[in-house]
């Protein structure tokens, strides 16, 4: 898949009021997606919420963009979490249960266990049951003296966690690889809001990808092999299989570039051409060069970060860097 050499070769149309059209086909029920996905293609800016990337295949094609030479936030951060797991297990101390937001493959947190002391319990949620059960699994065979408890849901809803288990410690959450930055500011203020009242008594830790040089942002998200492309494109291949969409995936291209005011990369994908796509017996027109929006990824400062955790009822704790300052964990007590 072909990537965007610069972000200034990149050309969008200005935003026009989407064409939509009625098709003799009957609509059906949605999913959830599907309704998101329909709404998404009927507002103007057209956008999709980044949490449906991760569907199995989706899921797959992130866990290979994690392993890119390019993409330096997964590495880096687990070189923090190893080299001062120590450190984060005194702060979250013994018995705990760990509640970890969006847990895909069930990796960074090993790093965590192996840390703790006698932790009781793991709830690991994800909005991709199918990859969560398989990660749950394997991570059961490998500590068969914690109690795994996956839960297939969307952490950014509210909902009710099992109790706590006799004898635990501190509920603490886990949120890495700065998916916070995913979100625009005013949901990541409603998402540490929640997590607070959630993590009442504990705390949350959590990975923030650091503002830096925006070469090096650029070059992670628009890596040379195209897997990042890939993993942008796949969302219209899951629109295809799952909602009987007709999407031309070669007629659209990824696109992510630094916006350096906003401190955020933003994904889109592009219509290469003037084309309509269908969805649920309606039918949706693209100019050539119009975008649908697939996600952000906000950066922060330390400050930053700790000022925003702080309004949203966290006491912010210590901080962990690497030494270039890429990437940062906190500890903010709930």
């Amino acid at each position: 898949m072909r990537n965007p050499t610069s972000s200034s070769s990149l050309s969008f149309a200005p935003a026009a009021k989407p064409r939509v059209s009625s098709s003799s086909t009957a609509a059906t029920p949605l999913s959830e997606f599907g309704r998101e996905m329909q709404a998404g293609l009927a507002r103007s800016p057209r956008s999709i919420s980044p949490k449906f990337f991760y569907d199995a295949a989706g899921s797959q094609l992130f866990d290979r963009i994690c392993e890119l030479p390019e993409y330096y936030p997964t590495r880096t951060e687990l070189r923090i979490l190893g080299e001062c797991a120590g450190e984060i297990a005194e702060q979250i101390g013994p018995n705990a249960e760990i509640v970890e937001f969006g847990a895909g493959s069930l990796t960074k947190v090993r790093l965590l266990l192996d840390a703790l002391r006698a932790p009781k319990r793991y709830l690991p949620i994800d909005i991709s049951g199918e990859h969560l059960e398989a990660a749950a699994e394997r991570l059961k065979a490998d500590y068969p003296k914690l109690v795994v408890q996956p839960i297939a849901a969307d952490y950014t809803m509210p909902l009710v966690l099992p109790a706590p288990m006799a004898g635990s410690g501190r509920r603490v959450g886990f949120f890495p690889g700065s998916t916070i930055g995913n979100f625009e500011p005013e949901e990541a203020l409603a998402f540490l809001q929640l997590a607070a009242r959630m993590l009442r008594g504990g705390g949350l830790l959590i990975g923030v990808d650091l503002v830096k040089d925006p070469g090096r942002l650029h070059a992670a998200y628009n890596d040379a092999q195209g897997v990042t492309g890939e993993f942008n494109l796949n969302l219209l291949r899951r629109a295809n299989a799952e909602l009987d969409a007709d999407f031309d995936v070669d007629g659209f291209a990824h696109a992510a570039f630094y916006n350096a005011p906003r401190q955020r990369i933003e994904m889109h994908l592009v219509s290469r051409r003037a084309q309509s796509v269908s969805l649920n017996g309606e039918r949706f027109g693209f100019e050539e060069g119009e975008t649908i929006h697939t996600e952000y990824s906000h950066k922060f400062t330390v400050e930053g970060l700790r000022a925003l955790a702080a309004r949203a009822g966290f006491r912010p704790g210590a901080v962990w860097t690497d030494p270039e300052k890429l990437f940062s964990v906190h500890w903010l007590a709930a």
